[in-house]
């Protein structure tokens, strides 16, 4: 019974759960910019994005804790992963572009623009 009710629960907590479609293409202008593409080629098809934003996400070391957990002075390895906002148009979606290491990894499209 225990079983059923935690089914029960997850099903109903995924169909609950935000969350936003990814795509492996995005349409810009009159082309297509695809996972792979590097920054450059994205910003010679696309143009500048409404919003930018850089950071250096940590890696988890093999065998060590979490990057959270790290001592002062303690080097941390990171990669460095750039996020893009276009904003297509009247009645489009919010686009996030992620980039990591220079290259596009992940297309996610947001809310609707009113």
């Amino acid at each position: 019974m225990r079983f059923v009710v935690a089914v029960a629960f997850a099903l109903v907590a995924l169909v609950l759960w935000p969350h936003e479609a990814a795509a492996q293409t995005f349409k810009c202008r009159n082309d297509l910019v695809n996972v792979g593409d590097a920054r450059a080629t994205v910003l010679l098809k696309c143009g500048e994005p409404v919003v930018r934003d850089s950071f250096c996400r940590p890696l988890p070391a093999p065998g060590s804790r979490p990057a959270s957990g790290a001592r002062p002075g303690q080097i941390v390895p990171c990669e460095n992963v750039d996020e893009w906002i276009y904003n297509p148009g009247y009645g489009q979606f919010m686009t996030t572009l992620r980039f990591v290491e220079g290259r596009l990894v992940a297309i996610e499209y947001g809310d609707r623009v009113k």
